[in-house]
């Protein structure tokens, strides 16, 4: 009797969970191991900002029960981070150095944080915000009623602005080329959500750049932002919302294409018929533009996963590139993105 396939996931979020629940409906007695850096189980990351609602135990961001993956027969492995893919031999290796072989593996690793290059020797005075751990970290460093200075202004950041001037907190905005990432819109629209974020509260500096982050004093502000023209900004934390950046360092030596992320066809697999992406990770073939492109947004990442699984098991289904990217205002004045849907 042949051993059953053992299909391997890099990544927990909501693309890898979604591939995972689909391979054991497509498969109930193949073998499922997801290997990923979170210290929880799955939880929804659009959910983190509800944490300054109060909302601040791991146990309440959980999406399923953490008996969900022993009952599914899911081998989630936290705290295992992958450094090397080998795709000939198909084995993953873990930096404690233990080796996992996979007859198909699926990448979900998603992106992380960008930070402007002039600013990256400052990445030790900032807070994240890409994890419920980092998420946690800001919480209990902004005092309550602190002032909060934004860098950049992507959509994951504009979520988690608004939120924190809803509960009471000050927020500045430094605006940078990446501001409203990942949509591209016109100086026009760019200027009426600017517009609406003021309006809600948020100071926007929308004048030059930031050239420098430096601790406080003690008996001052945390953080001190210098921007090009010489103008200071005291907060107590400082967080870069400036896009993202796809986690593909280890996939160096995989053997499969990459450009800014991993390069797949529209069925999700890469150059490798063994090796499979998802989500945020990975730039899908545009037929009719003839480019790669990604398709960034909370549904998209989600449907993606579940998609990738299917063909991992001969679904041969094409994910549609052609997805909705608007940021608008309603009538309310309330900023309204593609991308948070979910």
């Amino acid at each position: 009797m042949a051993s059953p396939l053992h299909h391997v996931i890099i990544g927990s979020g909501s693309a890898g969970f979604g591939a995972a629940v689909t391979l054991r409906k497509g498969d109930p007695d193949c073998r499922i191991s997801m290997m990923t850096m979170d210290s929880l189980p799955f939880y929804n990351r659009y959910d983190l900002p509800q944490i300054f609602q109060g909302r601040s135990d791991w146990r309440d961001m959980l999406a399923v029960p953490p008996t969900f993956f022993d009952e599914n027969r899911i081998t989630l492995r936290r705290h295992n981070r992958v450094v090397e893919v080998d795709g000939v031999a198909r084995r993953i290796r873990l930096a404690h150095q233990e080796t996992v072989g996979f007859d198909t593996l699926l990448v979900c690793s998603g992106g992380r944080a960008y930070v402007p290059e002039n600013l990256t020797d400052k990445l030790p005075l900032m807070h994240g915000m890409g994890s419920y751990e980092a998420v946690m970290r800001l919480y209990r460093d902004l005092p309550q009623g602190g002032h909060a200075i934004f860098i950049g202004g992507d959509m994951i950041g504009i979520d988690l602005m608004l939120m924190l001037v809803k509960t009471g907190y000050s927020v500045t905005l430094i605006t940078t080329p990446q501001t409203l990432w990942p949509h591209e819109v016109s100086d026009e629209k760019r200027g009426k959500i600017l517009a609406a974020l003021a309006d809600k509260g948020v100071t926007v500096v929308d004048s030059a750049r930031p050239v420098g982050i430096d601790a406080g004093s003690d008996q001052g502000a945390a953080r001190v932002v210098t921007l090009e023209d010489g103008t200071e900004i005291n907060g107590d934390v400082v967080v870069p919302a400036c896009g993202l950046v796809a986690s593909v360092e280890f996939m160096l030596r995989a053997g499969v294409d990459i450009e800014r992320g991993l390069l797949v066809n529209p069925e999700l697999g890469t150059s490798n018929e063994a090796i499979w992406a998802a989500g945020d990770v990975c730039q899908i073939w545009n037929d009719e533009d003839k480019v790669y492109q990604f398709c960034h947004g909370w549904k998209n990442v989600r449907i993606m996963g579940e998609l990738a699984a299917g063909n991992m098991q001969g679904t041969h289904r094409d994910f549609d590139v052609r997805v909705e990217d608007r940021i608008d205002l309603d009538e309310a004045g309330n900023i309204v993105s593609t991308f948070w849907e979910h």
